[in-house]
């Protein structure tokens, strides 16, 4: 890959790459630092790197950056202790995307990033399998699962409303 694919790469891919990681993180600055990461990284292997397989790169390096950056963060949490703020239950209609956001934080990490990349960003099994480490067998039943979960979840009307 030389510097204009790089280049045309970078605005291909780059929002949706931002998308799928801040689904998963609900936070747009680290978000933003993975994206940062991921591309730095590229730009390090740049030559050793085909263009025609850089999406499916991309998206495996944000995946595993930001698994790196989740397991950071929970060996500072804890070492922080449990300063966790409360959430407070509302019987108000709080909106069909907040209950959607709900259900997927619900999920397991790989079911929900399963999830993403199959419904969000409309990654094929194979795809999924290449991008988390996973048989395309395990992609399977990680979206049955969640996609389950899910179903029950939304089920309930006092979840809903």
């Amino acid at each position: 890959m030389n510097q204009k694919e790089y280049n045309i790469s970078v605005d291909l891919y780059a929002d949706s790459i931002y998308r799928f990681v801040v689904k998963n993180l609900k936070d747009s600055e680290k978000s933003k630092d993975i994206i940062q990461d991921v591309f730095e990284k590229v730009w390090k292997k740049v030559e050793n790197i085909e263009y025609k397989k850089i999406k499916s790169y991309l998206f495996t390096s944000a995946y595993h950056t930001m698994l790196d950056y989740i397991k950071k963060d929970k060996k500072m949490t804890s070492l922080e202790g449990n300063n966790f703020p409360e959430k407070g239950y509302t019987k108000e209609y709080s909106g069909l995307n907040e209950v959607l956001e709900t259900a997927l934080d619900r999920l397991p990490e790989i079911q929900k990033s399963v999830i993403l990349l199959r419904d969000y960003e409309g990654y094929s099994y194979q795809e999924i399998g290449e991008i988390t480490d996973l048989k395309e067998a395990q992609v399977k039943v990680y979206i049955y699962r969640a996609r389950k979960a899910l179903q029950k979840y939304l089920v309930s009307i006092e979840n809903v409303i």
